[in-house]
């Protein structure tokens, strides 16, 4: 096993220390989860949701966004009056968050691939290269056949902003619900779902593999799995494949930024180091130090 020289140094700040590793690093794999969207401001709670859909939230009685945005309404005018809003407020509409900035400032010039659960447009948005960003649980400004009868998605803004401002009484027209060219059932939001997954189409099965690609080509390196605002909604698809990652590579060092603490697994909890400073924070200040070095 490889020492890592950053960890021998005495240390007053998270954020010092974090630096060294990222600098130190000859390979960072960084798993992104809803926790740092949120520390940007874009919360499925509070106003953000309240302010979007009061109409939803009354009938419903929803109490986030993201249970909103999983319900199982009652018709597709409905689905699309609340998607199209949704879609907007998420992907389209929103605005680059200055931790993404951040990071991809202190990941410019170096070996790194990303990971995300989230399928807002925060790293289109702000201007990474997507060829080193995998997103696995889909993207919301993209459309699939709600049947999965083919691996193809679809993209249409203009139809989300005609849909989100056409509505009457928390439904769209008929007519215009988007359908599936191949087999006429409607389209929706190309989202994994617990019950039935998610369309995967070339282009993802082509980031997935440029991703297990980096994961392969770097494995004997001195390796840092960073997750920052990862949490346990969805661990099988960041958090025990990190773990996994520490089984195979004896040199790899697994950081967790995430204001809750986590028990990890025994076998590699001397490899892993938890951050609990918040997340936007300590990642502009790291932005800050490697900048100044």
């Amino acid at each position: 096993m490889t020492k890592w020289n950053a960890l021998q140094k005495e240390r007053t700040t998270e954020a010092s220390l974090l630096a060294d590793l990222f600098q130190e690093a000859d390979a960072i794999v960084v798993g992104i989860g809803a926790g740092m969207s949120a520390a940007d401001g874009f919360t499925y709670i509070g106003s953000r949701f309240e302010d979007a859909f009061p109409d939803f939230i009354e009938k419903y009685q929803f109490l986030d966004m993201l249970q909103a945005s999983l319900f199982h309404f009652p018709s597709w005018e409905e689905y699309w009056a609340f998607q199209s809003r949704f879609v907007l407020l998420n992907y389209f509409d929103q605005p680059v968050g200055d931790s993404y900035l951040a990071l991809k400032n202190i990941l410019k010039d170096k070996n790194y691939h990303i990971i995300t659960t989230n399928a807002d447009n925060a790293f289109d948005v702000a201007g990474y290269d997507m060829d080193k960003v995998f997103h696995i649980q889909g993207k919301y400004g993209l459309m699939q056949c709600s049947k999965h009868c083919h691996a193809k998605t679809y993209q249409d803004e203009a139809l989300m902003r005609r849909l989100a401002v056409e509505q009457e009484n928390m439904e769209v027209d008929y007519r215009s619900i988007p359908l599936c060219p191949e087999c006429g059932a409607p389209l929706e939001v190309n989202k994994r779902n617990a019950e039935k997954g998610m369309v995967e189409d070339p282009i993802f099965f082509e980031h997935l593999d440029k991703y297990n690609e980096f994961l392969e080509n770097n494995r004997d390196k001195k390796t840092l799995f960073i997750e920052i605002g990862v949490g346990f909604t969805t661990p099988q698809f960041i958090k025990y494949p990190f773990y996994r990652e520490l089984d195979k590579n004896p040199n790899a060092l697994m950081v967790t930024m995430n204001q809750k603490k986590y028990q990890f697994p025994e076998r590699i909890a001397s490899r892993v180091l938890w951050f609990s400073q918040n997340s936007k924070d300590l990642t502009l200040k790291v932005e800050e130090l490697l900048e100044n070095n």
